[in-house]
Order: structure tokens, then sequence, then C-alpha cells
């Protein structure tokens, strides 16, 4: 009972800092782009108590402990007080509420920089054995975990493709294969399955890249193309259900119950597996920067009362010098906010009938 406690307690503050972080960026881009903010608010309303008044703003406690909110002048369109958020040009108003997602795109790219530091990032142009199966061709051979292919019949191995498909070439026939284990080189003659068993290969092997230390600077470039192939698999996603390329369970849009459920998990297959603390600290800190990677790519999906709805209604005024009547805009957004909270409603309750359950 203290365990799942701790664990409510340890995601409601890690989840509720990654919206707090996301209006702390709504609120940093009003401000330099000269826009009041009337109240900047620690957790949601009602208001527990008033902290302090700083360049017209009041920064608030307020009773929900989840998050924050920045309230700006004139947020819903009126474009006649100077120092609105509606007379403020539209192209600061975009970067107002990019502010947010950026934010939370940023925070991820940043945690998963500092974990490739600790942990390494895979090296492309080496191929390691990761697991061997029981009497398969790798195994008879005495290959083993750890093992990094150098070379196969003299063809040397720089990718697990370039080593998938030279397998794939000489099914049925030995070949000889040279492997560094423990920097010691070692030369096996084994003979590629055609017709290997269910779940293994021709080897009887599951590969993988070797991870290498990583300095930050080699980190940073590797944690923006994790931030990119997280935003690319969203925008796949739709093509990928329909092609039946991923099953319905493994693209369930989930609400912040189902979120917690997978954390949850997370910990306790930590640790039941007697994962070390740095591991399970990683582990947690890897869920958590995808949330916040997720949180940022859906908030810039165009759904009216989401940021990336509010941008929607800006391209007419940033490209053709249009703007939406003031009064269209706020009813969409009241439309499409009443819609998200049905749907966030029936998610979860979704996810409290149908539990997650990650293997």
């Amino acid at each position: 009972m203290l365990n799942t406690i701790l664990t409510i307690g340890e995601f409601v503050l890690a989840f509720g800092i990654l919206v707090f972080l996301h209006e702390l960026g709504h609120f940093i881009m009003a401000r330099f782009n000269k826009i009041d903010v009337e109240e900047f608010g620690f957790g949601y309303p009602p208001r527990m108590a008033k902290l302090f008044t700083r360049n017209g703003t009041v920064f608030s406690l307020n009773w929900i402990p989840f998050g924050g909110f920045t309230k700006m002048k004139g947020e819903a369109g009126d474009a006649t007080e100077p120092g609105s958020f509606g007379a403020a040009k539209a192209w600061r108003r975009l970067v107002v509420l990019l502010g947010g997602p950026l934010m939370n795109l940023l925070l991820g790219l940043v945690i998963f920089a500092f974990i490739f530091t600790q942990t390494g990032t895979p090296d492309p142009t080496r191929v390691q054995i990761e697991e061997v199966a029981a009497n398969s061709p790798a195994a008879n051979a005495g290959l083993t975990t750890g093992d990094i292919f150098v070379s196969i019949d003299g063809v040397k191995i720089t990718s697990m493709d370039q080593l998938s498909k030279t397998i794939a070439a000489s099914l049925g026939k030995p070949v000889e294969v040279t492997v560094l284990d423990n920097g010691v080189s070692k030369t096996v003659t084994l003979t590629p399955r055609a017709n290997p068993p269910q779940g293994q290969g021709a080897l009887g092997v599951v590969i993988g890249n070797p991870l290498v230390p990583t300095s930050i600077f080699a980190a940073i470039p590797q944690a923006a193309q994790t931030t990119l192939a997280q935003g690319k698999q969203l925008l796949l996603l739709p093509y990928q259900l329909i092609a039946g390329k991923i099953s319905p369970q493994q693209g369930r849009v989930v609400s912040v119950v189902g979120v917690y459920d997978i954390f949850s998990q997370i910990q306790a297959q930590d640790q039941a597996s007697g994962a070390t603390p740095q591991y399970a600290f990683l582990n947690v800190l890897s869920f958590f920067g995808i949330i916040s990677i997720a949180l940022g790519y859906t908030n810039l999906l165009p759904i009216p009362a989401l940021d990336g709805g509010r941008i929607l209604f800006l391209l007419p005024e940033l490209l053709f010098k249009k703007k939406v009547k003031p009064e269209l805009e706020n009813t969409v957004h009241y439309i499409g906010f009443a819609i998200l909270m049905v749907l966030m409603v029936v998610l979860v309750i979704n996810d409290i009938v149908n539990p997650i359950v990650i293997p």
C-alpha cells in the first residue's frame, strides 16, 4: 500500500512538472514578446494563496497540485488593449503558442542526451551478438553473447543490414565467420539455416549495435534524432494502424490513468528484476522523456483548444493578413475543449475497465 502511494506521488509530481514546464514555456515567450501575463499559477484553481506579484503578474499557488497555467491579458482575442495577447503581432502570438510545446520537446531532448551520456549510444558500424539460441549454428560453432562480427567469408561487416544480406546469400552453405570475443579475434565455420525454427534466424542469434561511451556533445545530436523519430512515429500512426503494421492495442490512445499504469508497471518490473538504482532511475527518466516529447507533439496537432488548433487560426493572418473573428475562434475552441473533455472521460473509463498491460 505504501509503495502504491509513493508511486502515485512520484507520478503526479513528475507529470505535473512536465505540464508546469509547458506553461512556463508560454510564460517566458509571452514576457519575451512584451505580452502582459496577468497570472502564472502553480497547480490548477481554485487558488490556495497569492504568493507574490512581480512586473504586473500574480504568482499563485492553487489547490490542484498538477501542472500550472498562464493567464495572458486579452487571451480571448481582444486586440484593443496595449500589451494584450490579441493586440500583439501575429508572429509574436505564434512564438508564444509554440513556447509550451517546444519547451516539452526541448526537455525530452535534454533528458535523452543525459541518458545517452550515462548508457552510451549504439555504434551503427559494428554488429554485436546479444542472444544465442540453443542448438543453433551459432551456438554449435561456439559463438557467444557479446561477440562482435568482423567478417563473413572475407566480407567486412559494417552494419546489421549488410550482415543480414551476406547471410541470406549463403543459406545452406558453410561460411567462415570472424568475430571479436572480448577483443580477441576468432574464426569459426558454420552453415546458415535455410529453414530455421520459428522465431529464430539463419544463425540463431539476436543482433544489435554495441554501445560506446558518449560525450554530451555527441549525445545531443543523437537525442535530437530520437525526438524527431518520435514525431515521425506519431504522424505515421494512422497509416500504420490502417495498414495493419501495428495492432490497435499498440496504437491505443491512453488517458493519464493509462500513462500511470505504464509507469507503475515499469517500476514493478525494475523491482522484480532487482535492477540497480541507477538503471531504474534511467528507466523512469526515459519514460518521462518519451511522455514530454509526446506532450510537445500532441499539443502541436491542429485540434481546437490545443496550441496547434490556436496556431491553425493564426495562419490566415500570417499568410493573408486576414484575421479570424475572435468570436468565431473562441466558439470553436470552447466546442473543441468540451469534446476533448468528453473524450478524456471516455479514455479514463476505458483505461480503468481495460487496463494497459506492458509485456
